[in-house]
């Protein structure tokens, strides 16, 4: 799909606004009405990730009003296209992702807007919710680039971009000033030649066999790349 000579690419479709289902979380269109009440603990907690949103271009909120503006805006997105991620052992709302930078007639998507709750943090959870993003563009949809980017200075999210699989591909120098500074941004992919790999390293990762009674992985997700 990458050799510059095909000349027979084909558009493929937006992704539908529908709901994802895996083992560990539902992940579902964001519905202000019924995921706030949820949300607004979930992610403004004062005992929560206090680093949340130190690299995201809005947040914290001084209060609930200006959170459900905010998530009301996220419901009306087309591109962002926001998923509330839903934990399926709770059926309470943990979390929020996105598409965005969609470009159906190039093949090529972003996952970003990123803000899971603490409890969703470093869980098969969180992982599963990328993967069920992941799958539906590149397995489902047939999109031939997936992205990641983030602030060069967010440690988290590179080091979570190279565990999810995403090759590193450089960085854009003074790319955005977000709430009043500098971001470099570093970017990420995936490509449709290394998704299959990308896919079964999941797919190896979330089964069931791959945790104890504790619910603690037995293999790394990186380790099953190697193999």
């Amino acid at each position: 799909m990458n050799d510059e000579t095909q000349l027979d690419w084909q558009p493929v479709p937006t992704p539908a606004r529908a709901p994802l289902d895996g083992r560990f979380v539902r992940l579902e269109p964001v519905d202000a009405s019924r995921h706030g009440d949820d949300l607004w603990p979930a992610l403004q907690s004062p005992d929560g990730d206090p680093r949340l949103w130190d690299y995201l271009g809005y947040g914290p909120f001084a209060d609930r009003a200006a959170f459900d503006a905010w998530l009301k805006g996220n419901q009306a997105s087309i591109d962002p296209q926001f998923f509330t991620v839903i934990d399926r052992a709770s059926g309470r709302a943990v979390g929020l992702l996105s598409y965005l930078r969609i470009a159906p007639n190039d093949g090529c998507i972003e996952i970003g807007h990123i803000a899971f709750g603490a409890p969703m943090q470093r869980s098969p959870a969180s992982t599963e919710a990328v993967y069920l993003l992941a799958r539906l563009a590149m397995s489902e949809l047939g999109y031939r680039r997936l992205e990641w980017k983030c602030n060069a200075l967010n440690a988290r999210s590179m080091r979570a971009a190279e565990r999810l699989g995403f090759t590193y591909e450089g960085l854009f120098r003074q790319h955005m000033v977000v709430k009043g500074r500098n971001r470099d941004t570093a970017w990420f992919s995936i490509i449709d030649s290394e998704w299959p790999a990308v896919r079964d390293a999941f797919e190896g990762w979330l089964a069931v066999d791959n945790f104890d009674g504790q619910g603690q992985q037995k293999r790394r997700l990186e380790d099953f790349r190697k193999t």
